[in-house]
């Protein structure tokens, strides 16, 4: 796991990459990389390339980027951990290809060399890349199907600036700094600044499961290759029955791939479904014990968001080597100014992976597994029944919206004195699955955003999200309830903030966070099932383990990973007149933002 940083001077008119630039934003992203730097510039300074190292596969400097192959040919800067790396190699091996390092960096300049783009395809992983081919003048970009990797960039028509983080990127300079109004408005509907858009109205991410070429005449149309609705569509023309043990099957191989490692690999254990099956499995597959850690807040005490003593149960029933640690309101307050430097782009989670992460690396760990992605796949949220359901009941009455937008301009100062606003919208929001689920996860409607940011700037925002988001293409060619809800969540709340949220929040504590459920060959594998009339849920996926999960452990309400937020910072705020996380997102853009 590293950070990688990159500047592509390709136009005729453009300046010569400068190395201090380089060097302020490899200095920007010490977190990511504590283990190694290096900085590479072509002898025409036309192109140059960073990185930060967090050694994980191949521990000694033969591992060290940027690398270069066959004398400066390809040069790539790598962030990620590709899980499939010793098959890949040994196939090409058998091809007459020979190797210098161990490492899975290496594996991906032979694996260019041979298949150009298409590489993306044979890569079981997590990562972003950029590889400057020098025979073709050129830069090849590329982010993993789910997006776990961040890749940002910044072209001007002259220079092409890239890298791990938003930050990193304006330590480099050279980038117009003019605010979008698409991401601010998105953040403050949905808590996070949705992808591709930034904070910033000239720097974007690349979309995941994308990639991009780039050369003297500018960057090419970006290509996707991977889309969870497509592979979600493509398995309803295939549906497959499945049985417990086919479903064990896909689990175990996706956690033995990603317990592909130098250097021990732990877990995050809470007392939820996705993390207590894991770490059971994971027990199943190593000899030596399993490294688990918990988090515990003196304000969740006797309350069911408690979930340390369960997971202390969980540790004991499959003997990992675990530790609990409990998060104090004064620990917040101490951390506040740090977390804030180290949230790349506005959120309003992340605070549990930050302090989760923080211990887990206190512990001596580098790499540590997340149970994200299970409600996704295996409808854990309650949104994959109330979206059914409201749909089902008001899309069914016609002109609804109509109606519902003139309920909503006379009810919403009730609505308001008695619950959150944004109830105000059900009527007008409730008839379609893209609609319903925007009223699901708003923080803020769309029609308060006037009253939170320039209102000229508000309706330009949400104009330009509406038109180019997908967010209504999201669902297309999907039949069922299930596929539809799964794929909003999956593109919408998992990708631009659980994953990028895990990435900033162990980055700033130099930890590595895996997500065996979101594998794009395990996704593959299960989307059948999960496409058949009865598809696998929470429960069968907590089923799997030899040594089945304890009774109160799968009879447990689900709460999701909280954060005592209310307790730590808006309690004693007279000016918090929004106390939950509508409260702390105000905070968090002054605070952390401004």
């Amino acid at each position: 796991m590293c950070g990688i940083a990159g500047i592509f001077a390709y136009g005729d008119g453009a300046t010569p990459v400068d190395r201090a630039a380089l060097t302020r934003m490899n200095d920007a992203m010490v977190a990511r990389g504590p283990d190694g730097e290096g900085i590479w510039k072509d002898a025409e300074n036309r192109v140059g390339f960073g990185h930060r190292r967090l050694s994980i596969i191949d521990l000694t400097d033969s591992g060290a980027q940027p690398m270069q192959f066959d004398n400066g040919r390809l040069v790539i800067t790598y962030n990620g951990e590709i899980y499939n790396f010793r098959e890949l190699r040994a196939e090409l091996e058998s091809q007459g290809r020979h190797f210098r390092s161990e490492s899975d960096t290496e594996v991906l300049l032979h694996l260019y060399d041979r298949d150009g783009a298409d590489m993306v395809d044979r890569l079981r992983g997590m990562f972003a890349l950029a590889i400057y081919d020098r025979e073709k003048r050129g830069i090849f970009l590329a982010r993993d199907g789910f997006g776990i990797k961040p890749l940002y960039y910044a072209n001007d028509g002259q220079t092409l600036r890239f890298a791990s983080q938003v930050k990193t990127l304006l330590a480099g300079g050279g980038i117009d700094t003019a605010p979008s109004a698409a991401g601010r408005a998105g953040f403050h509907v949905w808590g996070y600044v949705p992808e591709p858009w930034t904070m910033f109205e000239n720097i974007r991410a690349l979309p995941a499961g994308s990639t991009m070429w780039i050369d003297h005449r500018g960057a090419q149309p970006q290509t996707r290759y991977f889309d969870v609705t497509q592979e979600l569509a493509a398995a309803a023309e295939r549906p497959e029955p499945w049985t417990r043990e086919n479903l064990r099957d896909a689990l175990l191989d996706t956690l033995q791939h990603h317990l592909v490692a130098d250097v021990p690999v732990g877990a995050f254990l809470s007392a939820g479904l996705d993390s207590a099956t894991i770490v059971a499995l994971t027990a199943e597959l190593q000899s030596d014990a399993l490294r688990s850690v918990t988090l515990g807040f003196d304000e969740f005490d006797g309350t069911q968001f408690d979930e340390a003593a369960l997971a202390e149960k969980i540790a004991r029933h499959y003997d990992t080597a675990h530790q609990t640690q409990r998060v104090k309101g004064e620990d917040f307050q101490a951390e506040y100014k740090r977390l804030c430097a180290a949230m790349d782009q506005p959120s309003i989670d992340g605070v549990n992976t930050y302090f989760v992460s923080k211990v887990t690396a206190e512990t001596g760990l580098k790499v540590a597994m997340s149970g994200l992605g299970g409600d996704e796949l295996f409808g854990g949220y309650q949104s994959f029944q109330e979206i059914p359901r409201m749909v089902g009941t008001l899309g069914a009455v016609p002109g609804m919206r109509c109606a519902g937008r003139a309920f909503r301009r006379i009810a919403a100062p009730l609505v308001s004195a008695l619950t959150s606003p944004k109830y105000a919208s059900v009527l007008e929001y409730g008839t379609t699955y893209p609609d319903a689920y925007l009223l699901r996860r708003a923080l803020f409607m769309p029609w308060e955003l006037p009253k939170l940011m320039d209102p000229d700037m508000a309706r330009a925002g949400w104009a330009e999200l509406e038109e180019h988001s997908n967010r209504r293409r999201q669902v297309d060619g999907l039949k069922t309830p299930r596929a539809k809800v799964s794929a909003l969540e999956s593109t919408w709340y998992m990708r631009s903030q659980l994953l990028r949220d895990s990435d900033w929040a162990g980055m700033a504590h130099s930890l590595e966070i895996r997500v065996p459920l979101v594998d794009t060959f395990f996704f593959k594998r299960i989307a059948p099932m999960l496409a058949s009339a009865t598809p696998p849920g929470k429960l069968d996926m907590a089923a799997s383990p030899a040594k089945p999960l304890p009774g109160d452990v799968l009879n447990r309400p689900k709460t999701g990973f909280a954060v005592p937020m209310r307790d730590w910072l808006l309690k004693d705020d007279p000016t918090a007149t929004d106390r939950g996380f509508r409260g702390w997102s105000r905070k968090i853009v002054e605070d952390c933002y401004a």
